[in-house]
């Protein structure tokens, strides 16, 4: 080690870098690599990295992917932003889909051209049946996929764990129509919309760590031409719903109902409905809702990289609204024959455990049919 600096001091140097130059210091060292590969280090990392979170950006044009991250906080004087440049991924032939989980973006049927002509699940959407879910206690991220995603009477879905060696496991599930939302994954746990039949809708309940199924009743979320959101209240289950509507001076505002899952076991959802009028969002319809951060505010976000693009944070506690200008996406995907779609992720960490090539390293394979 630096015989100027202890080794909690080097610790908490290497903690606040960005994860790809913490990874590449394992290489230049032995000592420091002794450091950085270790699980405590891992966690240390991850509380550096929460508490600067990021928004995501996955553009999509043409089947290529290109993805960026801004800082999620602003200052109140700073409404403009830049975004950074990651990297891209072509080969996606589900084009617009994609999900997220702790870090990890996976997409659905890429084509390995060295593996076969098929199309393989190396990442999964919620819509074309595949969810991502990650629990934190044994720190494993997970797939479930139904068996028949497209069909009715999905009795039974496969689960598979990420690791050395893939292999799809049968799940027996409970019988429902068809999913009709993304997913998403709240301390260990996936959720998910979906057609039960004749009754109303209700949330797919899925453990990722034991996985065990259960369902919630979701009648409030029946309506068929209102747009719904999966997301996460403060550590709770809830959902958004967003569409235009007439306020009494007979202007057009947008009308955000928020229902939050207060009581699981009394199946208690309680309602909140706030309008916003900011004419920067009642004029750009192509927007969808992100989620919401941890700081309580929920994020709606255009859905393709116009010039100017904007997010916008609305905080319902506060019944504040704040919009920001994220540039940087480059000319080519901010011209208006050359647009990319735009999906949103909030509260992105890095975190050096997705950066494991034992956890990641793996041969691909697709659901048995």
């Amino acid at each position: 080690m630096n015989p100027f600096f202890t080794t909690d001091i080097t610790t908490d140097i290497f903690a606040r870098l960005p994860a790809k130059s913490a990874v590449r210091c394992r290489t230049l060292s032995k000592q420091w690599s002794s450091v950085i590969s270790t699980q405590d280090f891992a966690e240390l990392f991850l509380t550096h990295s929460s508490t600067r979170p990021r928004l995501l950006f996955a553009v999509e044009r043409n089947g290529l992917w290109t993805f960026f991250t801004s800082p999620q906080r602003q200052s109140s004087h700073s409404p403009v932003v830049t975004a950074e440049f990651h990297t891209n991924f072509a080969g996606d032939v589900s084009r617009y889909l994609c999900s997220y989980a702790s870090g990890l973006i996976l997409f659905p049927d890429v084509w390995i051209p060295s593996k076969s002509d098929d199309t393989n699940p190396v990442v999964c959407n919620p819509v074309t049946g595949a969810f991502l879910g990650f629990d934190p206690v044994g720190k494993q991220f997970k797939v479930l996929s139904e068996d028949r995603p497209f069909c009715s009477q999905s009795d039974h879905h496969q689960v598979l764990s990420l690791g050395e060696e893939l292999s799809w496991r049968v799940k027996d599930g409970p019988q429902y129509d068809h999913c009709v939302s993304e997913a998403i994954c709240i301390e260990g746990v996936l959720y998910y919309l979906a057609e039960n039949f004749s009754d109303p809708r209700v949330v797919v309940r899925f453990d990722v760590r034991s996985e065990e199924f259960e369902f919630i009743e979701a009648g409030c979320f029946s309506g068929e031409e209102v747009a719904v959101k999966l997301i996460n209240y403060k550590g709770k289950l809830a959902g958004v719903e967003w569409k235009y509507v007439k306020a009494d001076d007979e202007k057009i505002v947008l009308e955000l109902s928020l229902w939050v899952l207060e009581d699981v076991e009394m199946n208690e959802w309680v309602k909140s409905v706030y309008v916003l009028s900011e004419e920067k969002i009642v004029r750009r319809c192509n927007f969808s809702v992100a989620g919401m951060t941890g700081g309580g505010e929920i994020v709606l976000a255009m859905d393709y990289t116009t010039k100017p693009y904007y997010v916008f944070f609305f905080d319902p506690e506060k019944n504040t609204l704040r919009g920001v200008e994220v540039q940087g996406f480059g000319d080519k995907l901010e011209a208006l024959g050359t647009r990319g779609r735009v999906r949103v992720f909030v509260d992105y960490v890095e975190d050096l455990n997705v950066h494991d090539v034992k956890q990641l390293k793996s041969s691909i394979s697709a659901p048995v049919k």
